[in-house]
């Protein structure tokens, strides 16, 4: 059965993307430009941008849980969804991107 939506995407919330960080489950992937990962970045995110996407950039995960990050939270679910389509299992983002981790005062690297 098609779903029209596309695939779906789960809401993280930054805590608990820092708690699974932390705890080793998780692997956050960047998809924000260069430009902008050069200003700040999600310490210890690797970085698969959006504009060249290629769900095959990802590393892997080594078992751990693949979620999606970028500003704000609309280009993380696009690259869910992308790599969803691909036929990869990562239908996690973080909700609200990096104004969200920020908010939630989480540390980020410059």
């Amino acid at each position: 059965m098609n779903n029209p939506e596309g695939p779906k995407v789960r809401d993280l919330t930054p805590a608990e993307v820092a708690r699974g960080l932390t705890e080793g489950r998780m692997l956050l992937v960047d998809v924000r430009e260069p430009n902008e990962t050069a200003v700040e970045r999600y310490p210890g995110a690797a970085i698969v941008p959006l504009s060249s996407f290629d769900p095959g950039q990802i590393p892997d995960p080594k078992g751990r849980e693949v979620v999606f990050a970028c500003r704000s939270g609309k280009r993380s679910v696009t690259a869910s969804q992308a790599a969803q389509a691909a036929g990869l299992p990562y239908d996690a983002h973080l909700a609200g991107g990096l104004l969200a981790w920020k908010a939630a005062r989480l540390p980020t690297e410059t």
